[in-house]
């Protein structure tokens, strides 16, 4: 059993870094990732090695190690060259930085629902939507959206299965548990762990 215990404070691992970024409570950061300009929300966590770009990631995520989320690009179709001494010019000694390059990722923030779980070394490309209750399979590379509680997997990422009936995702999405406060999850813990208690309840 692990002794750490998560509070309302982040927990952040050593070697992180965080700029431009809003990070919920009861969040762990594991050790070597990089987030930037992300939303991180409640109870949410990823588990070591990600780098993390320009997103909004609900409630309840658990996100693998390895994992990468609106990685950069190159400037493939609109460049000579699409190497980024192009727009990283300071590290050559070739003048500023190209700014305005950057931008575009900004604008094509990734959308990750709640309860959603991002597997070992998944990518998850810019712009992309993804529901809640949705699973991405490891080493999936996800260039379109993905549908509320469907399982994706593969290169590109293809729908390989869903985890409910669409009657019962409906019904899940109408409780909107994962806006549940602290004190109500804990006192309904094992209806969690129960899916024919927590439908019979909360249907």
């Amino acid at each position: 059993m692990c002794a750490l215990r998560l509070g309302r404070e982040p927990t952040v691992e050593e070697d992180v870094e965080i700029t431009e970024s809003v990070i919920g409570q009861y969040t762990q950061i594991q050790a070597h990732s990089v987030l930037c300009g992300v939303r991180f929300g409640d109870f949410s966590y990823c588990a070591g090695y990600n780098q993390i770009y320009y997103a909004e990631i609900g409630k309840f995520c658990s996100i693998a190690s390895f994992a990468r989320i609106n990685p950069g690009n190159h400037p493939t179709y609109t460049r000579i060259a699409q190497h980024h001494f192009t727009y990283r010019s300071g590290l050559y000694g070739f003048g500023d930085d190209d700014a305005g390059f950057f931008e575009w990722r900004k604008n094509d923030a990734v959308v990750i629902g709640n309860d959603v779980w991002i597997g070992h070394g998944a990518c998850v490309m810019p712009g992309v939507r993804i529901g809640n209750g949705a699973v991405v399979g490891a080493g999936a590379v996800v260039t379109k959206d993905v549908e509320p509680y469907s399982i994706v997997a593969g290169v590109p990422a293809k729908k390989i299965n869903v985890r409910f009936s669409e009657t019962v995702a409906e019904k899940i999405e109408q409780t909107k548990w994962w806006d549940w406060d602290y004190d109500t999850i804990k006192e309904r813990l094992q209806d969690f762990r129960d899916m024919d208690s927590f439908m019979k309840k909360y249907f």
